[in-house]
C-alpha cells in the first residue's frame, strides 16, 4: 500500500509544502548543461580552484589522524587559529576562540542563525532585493520578512531608520555590504557608519554576509560591519568563492553568547564540518596560497565583468538600466515596465539562455521587471553571444528594434 500524494502533503511540515528551495534546486540542476549559456548560477569558475595546491597537500593532510575523524563542533583548532589571525590582519579585528565557528558553507550558517534566532512570526529585515537563499532560510524558520530598499550605494539607511521607527522590533537585519547578491553594489563607508549607529540605537542585530568581500576587482576594502560594531554584528562568511565550493566550508564570527548557541544547534545538523576540508584549507592558508588565490580571482572576475559590461552597453537599449559592479559575480538589470522577466525567462530558455528573474529576490511582489545576470562561470566568448540573444528576445517582446 502506497502513501497517496495528498497524504504526503499532510505529512510534510509547512516549510516543505511551501516549496522553499525550489529556485536554488533549479539553478543547480542547470549547472552541467553545456547547451545553455547560464547567467543564472552564481558559481565560482573552476579556473580559480586551487587544484595543484590541494594535490600537493593531500597526502600530508591525509596522514593527520584528524582528517577522517569526527572533529570539534566549532571547528579544528588549527584552522580557527589561522583564520582568526587572518581576519585580524586584514579586517583589524581578531575574533576570540569563543567568537568563531566553522560551518559547512554559508547556507548552513544561515540555517544555524535563523534556527537560533527566530520563532514563528518574528519580524526580520532584509535588503530589497536580497540573496534568495537568505529569504528562503528565514521563511523556512517562519519569520516574517520586510525588505528595505537599495540603490547604487547599497542599503538605504534613511529608509531603514523610518522602518525601525514603527512596527514590532525586528530580530535582525540581514545585509550583504560588499558586491551584493543580486545587485553587485556595495554599501558606502558613510552608510556603514550610519547603519551601525542605527543598530546600536535600536538594539538591532546585524547579520553581515561577506560572501564576496574578498573579490573587489581593485582590492578596495571598506571596513566590515563586524569591525565597526562587534557588539551588534554577526558576520557570516564562506570559503566557496575563495577556496572551493565543493569542500563546503564557511564561518560565523559573532558575540560569544550567539556562537555558543550556534555550536549547540550545529549538533543537530552535521555535528562538525568536514575535518578533511578544514585541514586542506588551513594548509592552503598557512602556505600563502589563500592570499595569492584571492589576487588571481580578482583579476579573473574583473575580466569577466568587463566583457559583460561592454556587451550590455553594446546590445541593450537605453530603456534598460544595469549596475556596474566593482567586485563579485553579478549585475542587476531593470527593464521597461511592460516587460515581465518571468515571461522573458521562458522565452530565453527556449533560446538556451538562463537568468534569474528579479521577483525571486524579494519577499513580496516586487521585482517583476528586474533580473540578475551572473557572469562568473560563463565562458568569456559566450557572454557577448548570450547578451546579444537576450537583447533580441527583449526587442521581440517589446516590439522595438535593437
Amino acid at each position: 500500500m502506497t502513501v497517496s500524494e495528498a497524504r504526503w502533503n499532510e505529512l510534510f511540515a509547512r516549510s516543505v509544502g511551501s516549496g522553499a528551495g525550489d529556485e536554488i534546486t533549479l539553478i543547480l540542476s542547470q549547472a552541467g548543461d553545456d547547451r545553455i549559456i547560464a547567467f543564472s548560477g552564481g558559481y565560482p569558475h573552476p579556473e580559480t580552484f586551487p587544484r595543484a595546491a590541494m594535490e600537493a597537500a593531500f597526502s600530508g593532510v591525509l596522514a593527520d589522524p584528524a582528517a577522517l575523524q569526527y572533529g570539534p563542533t566549532a571547528g579544528l583548532p588549527g584552522l580557527r587559529d589561522w583564520f582568526a589571525g587572518w581576519l585580524g590582519e586584514h579586517d583589524g579585528l581578531r575574533p576570540s576562540d569563543s567568537e568563531l565557528i566553522i560551518t559547512s558553507g554559508g547556507m548552513e550558517g544561515l540555517k544555524l542563525l535563523t534556527g537560533c534566532l527566530l520563532d514563528p512570526g518574528d519580524r526580520v529585515l532584509v535588503e530589497g532585493p536580497s540573496f534568495m537563499g537568505a529569504i528562503m532560510a528565514i521563511q523556512n524558520a517562519m519569520g516574517v520578512i520586510e525588505a528595505v530598499p537599495m540603490d547604487e550605494d547599497g542599503l538605504d539607511v534613511d529608509a531603514l531608520a523610518r522602518t525601525l521607527a514603527g512596527g514590532r522590533k525586528p530580530k535582525f537585519l540581514y545585509t550583504i555590504p560588499d558586491y551584493q547578491n543580486p545587485m553587485g553594489v556595495s554599501l558606502s563607508v558613510e552608510r556603514r557608519h550610519a547603519l551601525v549607529a542605527l543598530a546600536r540605537k535600536h538594539g538591532l542585530l546585524l547579520v553581515e554576509d561577506v560572501a564576496y568581500r574578498e573579490l573587489g576587482y581593485d582590492g578596495d576594502r571598506r571596513p566590515s560591519l563586524r569591525t565597526l560594531a562587534p557588539d551588534v554584528v554577526a558576520q557570516l562568511g564562506t570559503f566557496s568563492k575563495t577556496f572551493s565550493p565543493g569542500l563546503r566550508t564557511g564561518w560565523i564570527s559573532a558575540p560569544a553568547p550567539l556562537v555558543a548557541a550556534l555550536s549547540r544547534a550545529k549538533q543537530f545538523t552535521d555535528q562538525c564540518t568536514s575535518p578533511l576540508g578544514q585541514l586542506l584549507l588551513e594548509d592552503y592558508g598557512r602556505s600563502g596560497g589563500f592570499d595569492e588565490g584571492i589576487i588571481t580571482s580578482r583579476a579573473f572576475y574583473r575580466g569577466r565583468c568587463e566583457i559583460m559590461t561592454k556587451a550590455l552597453e553594446a546590445y541593450l537599449p537605453e530603456t534598460v538600466r544595469f549596475t556596474r559592479p566593482r567586485g563579485g559575480f553579478f549585475t542587476w538589470l531593470t527593464l521597461p515596465g511592460e516587460v515581465d522577466t518571468l515571461t522573458l525567462a521562458e522565452r530565453a530558455l527556449a533560446e538556451h539562455i538562463t537568468f534569474v528573474p528579479g521577483s525571486i529576490f524579494y519577499p513580496d511582489d516586487r521585482g517583476r521587471h528586474e533580473l540578475r545576470l551572473a557572469f562568473s562561470r560563463v565562458p568569456g566568448e559566450q557572454i557577448e553571444e548570450g547578451v546579444g540573444r537576450l537583447a533580441r528576445i527583449l526587442a521581440e517582446i517589446t516590439g522595438k528594434g535593437l
